[in-house]
């Protein structure tokens, strides 16, 4: 099986945006519990036009973050791993076993308390640290277990951005949301049009964008409607899809994600951050990703190839799929996006980043020794 050169590219930026992510993660912590902690904090509270730095960020470019996760689910549905349905359905139900046992053990611990709406916090996966991860491993990673991987975090944001829509919209203006979703039926007949520059599309999801922002549902959710709108075509290098992902390839892992992480990680660590940890939304997060994870994402995938919905490939064993589970309890990026709407309280998203943090870096580690024990004599 060889990969295309759109894979081949994916996986290699994601690979360096995951240890880009590594870099200023720590160095964001570093600093926010240095002598310049003030300063440090205080920029990211910067007000501009009514909103904080940290707020455009959010909002504002992890949008086009979501545009990238959107066009990648596009290229997935049309040509990769999810065109065809056998192949697309082992990813398929093991993200689904990813998203509901650990939101399940979240609110074993959580149900009926304060934090009962983080439940979606341990759904999700950071595509670029678990790929960056798995990269570390070298050629004795199977091919498949790549694309396994990549295509269930893939569907595993999908998952996310669905539970964004759903159960983190509060209030609703229903008048921007038509609004909104008026461009987005306008882009719609552009691409049933074969209109294949994108300069109405991109003028067209900047005033989605506003309107949606306006509306009550999370504007990032814009990014994902565009690429859908954006004309795929054949899917050939210099089609317009394609080209916009390739163009944004880099701007989102070099600068966008790491812009999103220093300024969403730059945690003032006291003396009471270890108590924290016993709290019930510290306690579901950590065992939502750390064990979660890997049990969901692994028996449902047993279960569906033994019920004969997916088949497991020739190149992968049950214990790669664990492994694969192991690293997608590497929530990060998807997670903290998520406890910034799940939670007011600045303490308890404090709390919540910090469970997230040791999660994921327990996820990253575990998975990594898992694979590199198991990977050893397999190739």
């Amino acid at each position: 099986m060889k990969l295309t050169n759109v894979f081949n590219h994916f996986f290699e930026n994601e690979k360096a945006g995951g240890l880009v992510l590594v870099f200023v993660t720590l160095l964001s912590l570093i600093i926010a519990n240095s002598p310049w902690y003030e300063g440090y904090l205080s920029f990211w509270n910067i007000d501009f036009n009514g909103h904080t730095i940290t707020h455009w960020i959010n909002d504002g470019l992890m949008t086009i973050f979501f545009l990238l996760i959107g066009l990648e689910l596009e290229r997935e549905v049309y040509q990769g791993e999810l065109s065809d349905i056998k192949s697309a359905s082992l990813p398929i139900v093991g993200a689904l076993g990813g998203m509901l046992v650990p939101a399940g053990i979240y609110m074993a611990f959580n149900y009926g308390t304060a934090t009962q709406s983080g439940a979606g916090i341990p759904m999700a996966t950071d595509i670029a640290f678990a790929v960056g991860i798995l990269s570390l491993l070298g050629n004795r990673v199977p091919v498949s277990l790549k694309i396994f991987l990549t295509a269930l975090a893939v569907m595993d944001d999908l998952g996310a951005i669905l539970v964004i829509a759903f159960f983190y919209t509060s209030s609703l203006a229903w008048g921007n949301l038509f609004i909104a979703m008026g461009i987005f039926g306008v882009l719609l007949i552009l691409n049933r049009l074969k209109v294949h520059n994108l300069i109405p599309y991109l003028i067209g999801g900047v005033l989605m964008w506003y309107f949606m922002l306006h509306s009550g549902v999370h504007a990032t959710i814009t990014g994902v409607l565009l690429a859908f709108a954006i004309p795929f075509g054949t899917g050939k290098e210099g089609t317009t899809s394609i080209v916009l992902q390739h163009f944004l390839h880099k701007p989102v892992a070099f600068f966008i994600l790491p812009v999103f992480a220093a300024a969403n990680t730059c945690l003032v660590i006291d003396d009471q951050w270890m108590a924290s940890i016993g709290e019930p939304g510290s306690i579901g997060i950590l065992l939502g990703l750390v064990a979660g994870k890997p049990i969901g994402i692994w028996l449902f995938s047993f279960l569906g190839v033994g019920v004969g919905l997916c088949s497991l490939p020739s190149d992968l064993k049950w214990k790669n799929i664990l492994g694969a589970g192991m690293l997608g309890g590497i929530g990060f990026t998807m997670s903290i996006f998520i406890t910034l709407l799940a939670f007011d309280d600045t303490q308890v998203i404090n709390h919540s980043k910090m469970a997230i943090l040791i999660a994921s870096l327990l996820a990253g580690v575990v998975g990594f020794l898992f694979l590199n024990l198991t990977l050893k004599k397999e190739k």
